[in-house]
Order: structure tokens, then sequence, then C-alpha cells
């Protein structure tokens, strides 16, 4: 059989060969019309067979994004979500150039590879599960490789990490230790007046509605309705309310208690925001070292970010000489954690109040059942029933 080879088709006029005379042209013929039909296609008895035929022309207009949609797309994603799918996909773009492999769109092979190197370097599962999301993500639709064989890798890695260590969970702040952060905050003088009162509010309010550090650094002042018996905040958004539907959460006043109380120390906040000017906008803001609170440029403006609330409940710990068994410091889940804990201890369910959604195995896993293991273990029947066989 002759080889094949490869020829170029060009436009040119047909000419004779025995003169200069050209031949006339041969006519276009349309292309035909290829059908539209695929392996999920359902044809009724008497429909026709779809074909490219009517089928819209599409030009660059079609395609084109105005620049300011395209700044409302790339603000979107939540900032930390943002930054770690970044540094993630900067990863994953730079083993692919040490590696000779095509990063976008890459193969199913190419993403199973990747996930093995993730595996390889022992990076915990959640880790290596925000790798696969942070690339998948970067692809376009129905572009994105295969997941069945990463997840295989994954849930393998998952169950041999389970074996070699104990899951690190935030500190809970339970009640004593809130108690102790709360009595750092304190001011010697004026300059740090604003930084102690913004500070027992951010503990109280945040400890009395399980938040967590994004929903205090995106609070606002209207967001708040402080009446005597409690404070009632508005949350705009959340991890779990991406859309951003809104949800009140109920903060009770505890007046036995006024060092820890939400609605004495958010009346002093807001009192101490009124005498600077302030009645609106952000909540919780950034407060220089000489006691005022100025108006900030920046991506996030006047708000403080999740990171610097993070670093608020990190120092007044340290001032107050709070450490998790181990010697682990205290982090802002931590003002989640705690109420979330002692709410289940008491018989309670911390699932409203924390805003988790309905039935989320979270809470069950993490709070309520632990606390029936200890309040309701079958044991302390067992214990009971045999001292009152023994004292018989």
């Amino acid at each position: 059989m002759a080889d094949s080879v490869a020829v170029e088709v060009v436009d040119a006029e047909l000419v004779d060969e025995d003169g200069d005379r050209a031949l006339p042209a041969l006519p276009d013929t349309p292309a035909a019309h290829r059908p539209l039909i695929g392996r999920h296609t359902l044809l009724r008895p008497d429909a026709p067979i779809p074909t490219t035929a009517g089928q819209p022309t599409y030009t660059e207009a079609d395609f084109r994004i105005s620049q300011e949609t395209a700044d409302l797309i790339d603000g979107a994603p939540p900032a930390n979500t943002s930054r770690t799918y970044g540094s993630a996909l900067g990863q994953f773009h730079t083993w692919c150039a040490e590696s000779g492999r095509v990063p976008m769109p890459c193969t199913t092979a190419t993403f199973v590879e990747y996930v093995g190197h993730l595996v390889q370097r022992d990076l915990a599962p959640a880790s290596v599960q925000v790798h696969m999301s942070a690339i998948r993500s970067a692809h376009p639709d129905g572009q994105q490789p295969g997941m069945k064989e990463a997840r295989q890798l994954l849930r393998g890695h998952a169950r041999d990490w389970a074996r070699r260590r104990a899951p690190r969970k935030a500190p809970p702040i339970r009640t004593a230790a809130l108690s102790a952060m709360v009595a750092t905050c304190t001011a010697a003088d004026e300059r740090e007046r604003p930084k102690a009162l913004r500070d027992a509010a951010l503990l109280t309010l945040g400890w009395g509605m399980l938040s967590r550090r994004s929903e205090l650094a995106n609070l606002l002042v209207e967001h708040l309705a402080v009446e005597d018996d409690g404070v009632t905040v508005r949350v705009a958004f959340s991890k779990t309310d991406q859309a951003a539907h809104g949800e009140d959460t109920f903060v009770p006043a505890d007046p036995d208690t006024p060092s820890l109380c939400p609605v004495v120390r958010v009346r002093a906040w807001l009192e101490e925001l009124r005498r600077h000017g302030i009645t609106s906008g952000p909540l919780f803001r950034h407060i220089t070292r000489g006691g005022t609170i100025r108006p900030r440029s920046g991506p996030r403006g006047d708000f403080l970010s999740p990171d610097a609330i993070g670093n608020i409940v990190k120092t007044r710990a340290r001032l107050a000489g709070v450490r998790a068994p181990g010697g682990r410091a205290v982090t802002a889940h931590g003002l989640r954690r705690g109420p979330a804990q002692e709410i289940s201890e008491a018989g309670g369910d911390p699932t409203a109040q924390g805003r988790w959604k309905p039935g989320s195995p979270t809470v069950l896993k993490h709070y309520i059942e632990p606390a029936r293991g200890r309040t309701n273990n079958p044991l302390h029947a067992a214990r009971a029933k045999a001292r009152t066989q023994k004292a018989i």
C-alpha cells in the first residue's frame, strides 16, 4: 500500500495546459450540515434530526465581558479562598513546568500524577483536597480532569494519615478562659481605652454568637440591635451562606456576670465609636497606637481582616496566659468551639446559634455525640447498677 502523503489544498484557478486561458472556477458547494446528536439525544417519532443548520453565528462580541464585570468576578471569592487557591495553582503550574506537562487544561493523567506528588509529600488530606479543588475550579466548564483515580488516591492517603496522626482541632475557649481574656481588656490611659473596649466587645459578642472570625470581621454597626435582654446580630453572609441570604442570631445578656455580658460590652464599644464620630459602617476597626480610629484605604477599607481578628484573640489569650493542652496556642476558632461544647454538654444543640446547616454532621460528630458520650455513657449506668447490687 502506498504511503499516505499529506497535501495542502489551496484556492487556485484551473489553467489549460495548452495555453494561458483560464478555465472557469468551480462553484462553491455548501458543506453538508452536521447532525447535532449524541449518546444522550432523545428523538420523538416525528421529530427531525437536529443539525447545524439554523445555528446562530457568534462574533467576538458574544464572548467579551467588560472590565467592570471582570473586576466583579475577580472580587467574588472570599479573600482567604482566593489566596489559598492562588497559591495552590501557582504550585501546580510550577510542577507542570518542571515536569514538561500542560497545566491548563490539563489531562486527567497530569491531574492524577500531581495528586500522587502531593500525597508523596505527605500533605494533610484536607490540603490535598484544596489543591484538587483549586485546579478543577480554574478549568473552563466541561474541561476539568477526571476525578475517579484522584479520589482513590486521596481516600487511601486519608486512611494512612489517620493511622499515623491524631486530628488537630482548634482549642476551645470555655467560660473560664474567656473570663481571663476579657480581664486583660483594661486601659492604663486614654490611648489604650479604645482597644480595650473593642477587644472586650469582640470577645464577648463573638463567643455568644459562636462566631467565625470572618463573620466578626464583616459586621456593621447597622447589623446590631442592642436591647436590655440581649443583642440581635444580623450575619449578612457566612461560610454556609455564600448566597448572602442573611441570618439573625440572638446573643442573650448575662446580667449575673457583667464583665462577660455582651450587652454591657457592646454598648460600651458603640459609645466609644460615637465619641469618635462613627455611627455606621464596620463594627470592629483598626486602632492606632495613639488610640485613634482613622479611615483606612486598601481592599477592605475600614474593616478589620479575618487575620486581624485572629491576632486580637491570640494576643488576649497570650496576655491572659491561656494555652491549650500540649502548649498549643489559642485561635479565634476557639470562640466557636468553646461555647458549642458547653451548649452540648448542657444537653442543648448549638446548630442554630452557630449558624450551621440543619442536621450538620460536624455538630453531631464534634459536639453533641462527645457530650452524650460523657454524660450519658452506658458505663455510668453499669457501674451504678454494680454498686447497688454490692450494697444489697
